[in-house]
């Protein structure tokens, strides 16, 4: 049964070519668009290839339901994320655990919240689009990120590089969660990254050597 939801969800083909490529994005973007003006009960396919100035035939080329859709804006706003933190994991290699521990959370925290309304409309739904096993499937990659950025550490580890790295992702996660879930999150925003900076940068010289 999971299975067979997944493949519900899933996209049904990959672009192949330049011009199929733009109209998946124009898709995409057409998709957020309408999930922020009219919200996701009354977000159709019908919608967003108006939207994105396509035919519904096309758009189910790629997409055969509103759920996929979504799924795969949640999935292009993760990659984002994630993606982020791959960068910054890779510039960061030989600094201190403190340089690491806020240029890590500036960087998630910065491509998280990149548009907050966005960011928070694709909050409220994941739920209901399977989520939890995009964020999963994702946070493999950015733990071995992180993993490798700190094992690179100038001032070195006492404590298993993949566990502290594990503890960092989910305690930036939770904090971007809290942040998603506060009434004004674009005001919130400083003051969050300040004090995840001052946790994370805490936990990460509890862990140092010396």
């Amino acid at each position: 049964m999971a299975r067979a939801m997944q493949e519900v969800l899933e996209p049904r083909k990959s672009p192949v070519q330049a011009r199929s490529t733009a109209s998946v994005d124009a898709i995409l973007q057409a998709t957020l668009q309408v999930l922020l003006a009219v919200g996701k009960e009354q977000l159709t396919t019908t919608k967003v290839a108006a939207r994105a100035g396509v035919s519904v035939g096309t758009l189910y080329q790629y997409f055969p339901n509103k759920s996929s859709l979504l799924q795969a804006v949640l999935r292009r706003h993760m990659e984002e994320v994630f993606g982020a933190v791959e960068q910054v994991c890779q510039e960061q290699r030989g600094a201190t655990l403190a340089e690491m521990s806020v240029a890590l959370v500036d960087a998630f925290l910065v491509a998280k919240m990149r548009d907050g309304k966005e960011s928070v409309a694709l909050y409220a739904v994941s739920s209901d689009i399977d989520g939890v096993r995009i964020v999963q499937e994702m946070s493999g990659r950015s733990r071995a990120a992180i993993t490798a950025m700190l094992e690179s550490a100038s001032d070195g580890l006492m404590r298993e590089p993949g566990m502290v790295a594990s503890m960092i992702l989910a305690t930036m996660s939770g904090a971007s969660r809290r942040l998603l879930e506060a009434a004004d999150p674009v005001k919130e925003f400083d003051a969050t990254r300040e004090e995840l900076r001052v946790l994370v940068r805490a936990y990460a010289g509890a862990c140092r050597v010396g």
